[in-house]
């Protein structure tokens, strides 16, 4: 069960449906986590019908991006990241029959697995790896080699991203590391310019 938002049919709607969570981590840059993760759900009931990779790529751009755009924005670029929703969607049409599942199904082991993500649009080698230790950690989605990987994000115990994020503790521990993180690139570009 995904824990990431704190809303409890938000959440059920990222653990059941594969393409919410796809589009959920899409979207997760340059926003807070909880927003991001929300997005899909919003997305949804803006719609008024189940998201499905064809159907959105399918829509006019400026629509969508209108769709995106309406009060309260769902993301900080609401443009152009409709643009990539439909980019994504496209290549799970495209490479997937149109299933997001498949992006991991499909996968024979982590390494594959990897490459898979990494074959998203907007999905560079963090993401990519934060996104299956996500899958891994909270969805049981673990083809051998999985963890290696994720790295450092699958590591067991770490409190490093939305993957393990499993209650509102968790979620303070994240906050707390990326923070940190942030203070020691800022210092080291500091002493780097200095």
């Amino acid at each position: 069960m995904i824990h990431v938002t704190g809303d409890a049919a938000v959440d059920q709607l990222l653990t059941d449906d594969p393409l919410a969570l796809v589009i959920a981590m899409v979207l997760d840059q340059q926003v807070p986590m909880e927003r991001a993760f929300r997005s899909p759900f919003d997305l949804q009931e803006r719609l008024g019908r189940p998201l499905d990779a064809a159907a959105l790529i399918s829509m006019d751009p400026e629509a969508l991006a209108g769709v995106f755009s309406e009060k309260p924005a769902l993301h900080r670029f609401p443009k152009s990241m409709a643009g990539r929703v439909q980019a994504v969607c496209g290549v799970i049409v495209d490479s997937y029959g149109g299933d997001a599942a498949a992006i991991w199904t499909s996968a024979a082991d982590g390494r594959e697995l990897l490459a898979n993500v990494k074959g998203l649009p907007g999905f560079g080698e963090q993401k990519s790896k934060i996104f299956i230790a996500l899958l891994g950690k909270q969805l049981g989605v673990r083809p051998s080699g999985w963890e290696k990987a994720a790295s450092p994000y699958g590591d067991a115990g770490s409190f490093r991203s939305v993957a393990d994020i499993d209650s509102p503790e968790a979620l303070a521990k994240v906050r707390q590391y990326k923070q940190k993180a942030k203070a020691e690139a800022k210092a080291a570009k500091a002493a780097k310019s200095g």
